[in-house]
C-alpha cells in the first residue's frame, strides 16, 4: 500500500471561514511528516484561498500523502535548509491577502485559523498564537522548554518594550502586504542566512515590533505531535533564539552585555 493511501485523512474539515473573508493562504513547512500531514490537512477549514506545502527533502512520501488528501495543494521545495527557510519560501509564494503559518506535526489546531483571521480583520497587522493566554495551553511543553520560553520572553519584552505573552511558538498569521516591513530571510538559493532555523519565530516577532506593526495575540492550544519525533533541539535552538533577540536589538553587543542579559533574565524568570 502506498504511503499516500496508508495515511489518508478520514476526518472532514472542522470549520469554515465566514463568507466574505479575505483570501487566506496557509503555509505548511514539512520534512518527513507523511503520517501527521494528512491529519492536519483534513482539519483545515473550508474556504481557504490556497494551501502551500513547503517540502524540506522528505524521504517518506510526504508530498504524495498530502496530494492524496488535498489534490489542490501547492508544493514548493525549499531553497536551503531549516524551518525558517521553508517558511520564507512558502511566504514568497503566497497569493492571498493573509498568510497563516502552520506546523505539519499536528501540534497546532487548524480550527483556530478563523480566530487569527478575525483578529487581523479587527485591525491587527500580525497575530501570534499564545499558549499562555486564557483558553490557550500546551500538552507538549516540557519544564525545560517552559523555563526557556519564559526567559526569552522576558528579554524580548524588556528590550523591545513589547508585551508578548508567548514567543517561541510557530503559529502566526499576518497580512501579506506587511511582508516588506517584516524583512524576513530571503527565499532564494545561496548561503545560509540567519533566520533559516527555528529562530525564525523570534526574528519574525522582533521585526514586527521594530517596524511598529500592530501586533495581536489569540489563545492557542498546542497539542502533542501525533507521530514521529520533533526536529527541535532545545539547547541549540534556544541559543539561536537568544542570539536573534540580541542581534536584532543590539547589532554589536559587547561580551559583557551578552553574558549579563541572560543572567538577569533567568533571575527574573525564577521570581
Amino acid at each position: 500500500m502506498a504511503i499516500s493511501e496508508q495515511y489518508s485523512a478520514t476526518a472532514p474539515a472542522t470549520a469554515a471561514l465566514p463568507t466574505g473573508s479575505p483570501r487566506v493562504s496557509v503555509v505548511i513547512p514539512a520534512r518527513d511528516e507523511a503520517r501527521n500531514l494528512p491529519l492536519v490537512l483534513g482539519e483545515l477549514p473550508v474556504g481557504l484561498h490556497e494551501v502551500i506545502l513547503v517540502d524540506g527533502g522528505s524521504q517518506d512520501g510526504t508530498v504524495a500523502a498530502a496530494r492524496r488528501v488535498r489534490p489542490d495543494v501547492r508544493v514548493v521545495t525549499q531553497s536551503r535548509c531549516g524551518k525558517g527557510n521553508a517558511l520564507a519560501c512558502g511566504i514568497a509564494e503566497c497569493t492571498g491577502d493573509i498568510a497563516v503559518l502552520l506546523d505539519a506535526d499536528y501540534s497546532a489546531d487548524p480550527a483556530e485559523i478563523a480566530a487569527f483571521v478575525e483578529k487581523l480583520e479587527g485591525g491587527a497587522d500580525v497575530v501570534k498564537g499564545s499558549r499562555f493566554l486564557r483558553e490557550g495551553g500546551s500538552s507538549d511543553l516540557t519544564v525545560l522548554r517552559r523555563a526557556g520560553n519564559k526567559t526569552l520572553l522576558f528579554l524580548m519584552n524588556r528590550l523591545y518594550r513589547t508585551s508578548f505573552s508567548d514567543l517561541c511558538y510557530g503559529y502566526n498569521a499576518f497580512w501579506t502586504r506587511c511582508s516588506p516591513a517584516l524583512e524576513l530571510p530571503s527565499a532564494g538559493p545561496g548561503e545560509a542566512e540567519f533566520g533559516d532555523g527555528f529562530e525564525f519565530e523570534t526574528v519574525f516577532a522582533a521585526h514586527a515590533a521594530t517596524a511598529r506593526l500592530e501586533i495581536g495575540e489569540v489563545p492557542s492550544f498546542e497539542r502533542d505531535r501525533r507521530f514521529g519525533v520533533s526536529h527541535l533541539h532545545t539547547w541549540r535552538d534556544g541559543w539561536r533564539c537568544l542570539h536573534a533577540i540580541l542581534r536584532e536589538r543590539l547589532p554589536w553587543p559587547n561580551p559583557q552585555q551578552v553574558e549579563a542579559l541572560p543572567v538577569e533574565a533567568m533571575r527574573a524568570a525564577e521570581k
